[in-house]
């Protein structure tokens, strides 16, 4: 790899912010602010929105999307064949 090239690869906390989980990763991401670790150092964070831990898929709260009415709209329209 040639050097000077690539952006810096280091921890970086991912704090989500609608249900406050956090994990620690590697990443060439970086913030702004920092958070104290459990481990006792500073490492910078990144905001999301989202993560599993409040992603509707994964938290099992995702909806069912009704497709029968769908379906028979789309038959009325063009004709079952």
């Amino acid at each position: 790899m040639k050097p000077g090239i690539h952006p810096a690869y280091g921890p970086v906390v991912f704090r989500d912010s609608a249900s406050g989980f956090a994990f620690l990763t590697r990443s060439t991401m970086t913030g702004d602010k920092t958070v104290v670790w459990e481990d006792g150092a500073a490492y910078p964070v990144v905001d999301v929105e989202i993560s599993s831990a409040s992603h509707p898929f994964y938290t099992g709260n995702a909806r069912v999307v009704d497709t029968a009415g769908r379906v028979e709209r789309f038959e009325r329209r063009y004709g079952a064949r």
